[in-house]
């Protein structure tokens, strides 16, 4: 339908706040999702897509600002996707993810729980993230002011991130909030060093040019590792940034570049090449329990760790809290990861296995136990659909706690109908994505009650919220 034929809403007022960070209104029986207002505007709206019960629009003009708006920090906010509650204050924007845990819960999953416990702030809510991606483009987008500069003044190159559902336009980043300095800084180096020596950027559509991702992770620790990646190996070129990024930033533990020709911006199947330092940068976490031995992982160039660090600790002492470990238990860490749940509740009972799908993931969980001296660890690499069997369990014995952590898209129907017939007393399930896990807890509430849901706010200014579910085995 062309876009003049779709409806245009005027003084309609949002509602409520919704998924994927975008507000809701109602008009008549159609429910409009809008971003970047927040409830209690009042707004025309115009829609741009349009389904059954449902359409996508964009605010055109306010004629009421809500009470609940806060002024956005970050200048690159209604552009940049990644922020997307800026407008709306801390204190609501928990409200709206406690509110998102309940609905999810009550209209997909409908079953019985009781009250939620408060949301968990984050500690930081700037500053907070330990690992950010940028994209080289030479589609750069393009704002008003850039629009209003003559063509030959106008420089295409840009180092930042996607701009949404755009694949080859990236948003030439100034300063991104997420990460502590020198974060910024160190962004800001490589692109004027780039640009100074004329240096092509990556085109995702032609797949031509030389610069293509940079990722930069850090720790609470004070490590710092920068990972540069190349479209195509170019030594001497190669040689000039790496020296240049080691001069100017002495601080980084970690130096290393990647050559990457596949059409695709994964690495994790690529050779990572140091330059500088350690293949690895350092992260502690305190022992759920007070006097506990506090734990050390290393946090390799394609390792997965919370990308909260400081909330991550509450997030695993939550799970371990509902456990209620009495240090006699058998534990299943399902999606395991680089064992970090696992080492985490390891020392206080008897034995924790493991399983994850990625090969690498299980290496990082053997390294960390080795690290931190745990013996009681067994771990296994492989897809839990297949892996999760009889077999298994008369392997490794049966479990009295499992706990989950699957992917956003939840856990495989076979993983539930396996855990479904291992009845594990209890079931912690840690999830990042409450739609599906109110989907995977409603294929087992005949067999399990829930008996505790606790909200984690791991990522500020974001919709997402991170929420821990105790599952106990009916009686």
């Amino acid at each position: 339908m062309p876009r003049r034929q779709l409806p245009f809403f005027e003084n309609v007022t949002i509602l409520d706040a919704g998924a994927e960070g975008k507000a809701v209104a109602r008009v008549n029986d159609l429910v409009v999702f809008v971003p970047f207002c927040v409830p209690g505007d009042v707004v025309d709206i115009q829609v741009i897509s349009k389904r059954k019960s449902y359409c996508e629009g964009k605010a055109v003009k306010f004629h009421v600002y809500s009470d609940l708006r806060v002024e956005p920090f970050c200048e690159h906010f209604g552009t940049c996707g990644g922020c997307r509650w800026q407008n709306l204050s801390y204190e609501q924007q928990l409200k709206y993810k406690q509110k998102q845990v309940d609905d999810h819960f009550t209209r997909i999953g409908k079953f019985s729980f009781p009250a939620l416990l408060p949301i968990l702030p984050s500690p930081l809510v700037t500053g907070y993230r330990n690992k950010l991606e940028y994209t080289f483009s030479d589609r750069r987008w393009l704002n008003a002011e850039d629009m209003a500069m003559p063509d030959e003044d106008r420089q295409g190159n840009g180092l930042g991130f996607h701009i949404p559902t755009l694949f080859d336009r990236v948003l030439d980043i100034k300063h991104c909030y997420h990460q502590p300095e020198p974060s910024n800084a160190i962004r800001l180096a490589v692109r004027d060093f780039t640009l100074q020596k004329g240096w092509s950027y990556y085109n995702p559509r032609s797949h031509e040019g030389f610069m293509r991702n940079l990722l930069i992770r850090n720790t609470l620790a004070g490590d710092w590792m920068v990972i540069v990646v190349f479209a195509y190996d170019a030594p001497v070129e190669i040689a000039l940034l790496m020296n240049f990024l080691a001069e100017s930033f002495p601080q980084l533990s970690s130096l290393i570049y990647v050559v990457n020709t596949k059409l695709n911006d994964v690495i994790t199947d690529q050779e990572m090449l140091l330059w500088k330092g350690k293949p690895y940068i350092t992260e502690f976490m305190e022992a759920p329990v007070e006097g506990g031995r506090r734990l050390e992982f290393r946090i390799g160039p394609v390792s997965f760790f919370q990308t909260n660090p400081m909330q991550a600790g509450n997030l695993y002492k939550t799970a371990f809290d509902m456990a209620g470990f009495k240090g006699d238990e058998l534990v299943y860490d399902l999606y395991c990861g680089t064992g970090t749940i696992t080492n985490f509740v390891a020392p206080y009972v008897k034995k924790a296995v493991g399983v994850e799908y990625v090969p690498s993931a299980i290496e990082d969980a053997h390294t960390n136990s080795a690290l931190n001296q745990i013996v009681n660890t067994v771990y296994y690499a492989g897809d839990l659909a297949k892996v999760l069997d009889d077999a298994f369990v008369l392997q490794n014995g049966h479990p009295d706690v499992i706990i989950t952590d699957p992917p956003r898209n939840g856990m495989h129907e076979s993983v539930v109908k396996q855990i479904l017939l291992i009845e594990p007393e209890k079931i912690v399930y840690v999830s990042c994505n409450t739609a599906t896990q109110a989907r995977d807890i409603a294929l087992m509430i005949e067999k399990y009650e829930v008996t505790a849901v606790q909200p984690v706010d791991m990522f500020p200014h974001t919709h997402h919220v991170e929420n821990v579910a105790l599952l106990t085995l009916r009686k």
